[in-house]
C-alpha cells in the first residue's frame, strides 16, 4: 500500500508535467499502470471538456444559421455541417496537422502581418481545434432538428403573450429545443470523449511525453508485450467516465424537464452502434 501511494505521488500528475520525469523501465507493477494511465486520462478529459464547452456555443450559432431564410447564413452552415459530418474524424486530424505543418515554423506573412502558428502543431491546441469543429457540426445538426420540431402549441402560446424575435427564442424556443435534443446530445458528448483517444493516433505530438491515457497504455503494452492489461485499464477508465457523463447529463435533463411527470424526466442512454 505504501509503495502504491508513493507511485501515486510520483506519477499521479506526470501527464501535466508534475512529478517524476522518467518513466519506469522494468518490473512494472499493476499500480504503476493504473496510476500512469489515469494520469494520462487528464488530457482526454481536457480535450473532451473544452471541445464540448466551446462546441456547444458554436453548434447553437450554426443551428440558427442553418434555419435562417438568408442563404448567406444558411449555405455556409449547411456546408460546414456536411463537411465535418461527411468525413472521418481521423482524416480531419490528418488534414489539419498536414495543413499546419506546412506553415513555416517562424510564421507566415498574411496581409503584412506575421502570424506565428508553430504552437498549433501541438496536440493541446491543434487536436483540440479539430475536436471542437467536429462536435460543433454534429451538435448543430442535433439542435437544428430540435428547432424544426418545436411543439406548435408552445410557439403559439409565445405569440399570444406578445413574444417575438430574440425574446421568443430565448424564453421558449431555445429551452424547448434543448429539452428535445438533450438525449441525442448526451450520446454526442459520450462519443466525443471516446473520440479523444484518436488524438494518440493523429500526427499531433505530445509535449515532453505528457501524453493521454492511450499513450501510456501503448508504452506499457510495448514494454511488457502484453496488451491485455494496459488496454483493459483504459477501457475501465472510459467506462467510469461514461457513467459520470450519463449522471451529469441526467441531472441537467431533469432540470430541463422539471415541469413534466416523473418518468419523462429520466434520461435513457441509447448508445449509437454505428455512426
Amino acid at each position: 500500500m505504501n509503495q502504491c501511494l508513493q507511485t501515486l505521488s510520483d506519477y499521479g500528475l506526470r501527464a501535466i508535467g508534475i512529478g517524476e520525469r522518467l518513466l519506469p523501465r522494468s518490473d512494472f507493477t499493476l499500480c504503476e499502470q493504473f496510476v500512469l494511465i489515469g494520469s494520462g486520462l487528464i488530457w482526454n478529459i481536457y480535450f473532451g471538456v473544452l471541445a464540448l464547452f466551446i462546441g456547444f456555443f458554436i453548434a447553437n450559432a450554426v443551428a440558427l444559421a442553418k434555419g435562417s431564410p438568408n442563404p448567406l447564413l444558411r449555405k455556409p452552415a449547411e456546408w460546414f455541417i456536411f463537411l465535418f459530418r461527411g468525413s472521418p474524424l481521423f482524416i480531419q486530424f490528418f488534414v489539419a496537422y498536414e495543413a499546419l505543418v506546412q506553415l513555416p515554423r517562424a510564421g507566415i506573412d498574411l496581409f503584412g502581418l506575421t502570424i506565428h502558428t508553430s504552437w498549433m502543431t501541438r496536440a493541446w491546441a491543434g487536436a483540440l481545434l479539430v475536436l471542437v469543429l467536429n462536435t460543433a457540426a454534429y451538435s448543430a445538426e442535433i439542435f437544428h432538428g430540435a428547432l424544426r420540431n418545436l411543439p406548435r402549441g408552445e410557439l403559439e402560446a409565445a405569440d399570444a403573450y406578445g413574444m417575438a424575435g430574440w425574446t421568443r427564442y430565448r424564453r421558449v424556443a431555445w429551452p424547448t429545443a434543448m429539452r428535445l435534443a438533450w438525449p441525442a446530445y448526451t450520446n454526442e458528448a459520450i462519443f466525443l470523449f471516446h473520440a479523444t483517444t484518436l488524438v494518440f493516433f493523429s500526427s499531433f505530438p505530445a509535449f515532453q511525453q505528457q501524453g493521454d491515457s492511450l499513450y501510456y497504455a501503448s508504452y506499457f503494452a510495448d514494454k511488457t508485450f502484453n496488451p491485455f492489461v494496459a488496454y483493459p485499464i483504459v477501457a475501465g477508465y472510459f467506462i467510469l467516465l461514461t457513467l459520470c457523463l450519463i449522471t451529469g447529463f441526467g441531472v441537467i435533463n431533469r432540470r430541463l424537464n422539471r415541469h413534466l411527470p416523473g418518468k419523462a424526466r429520466k434520461l435513457r442512454y441509447r448508445p449509437n452502434l454505428i455512426r
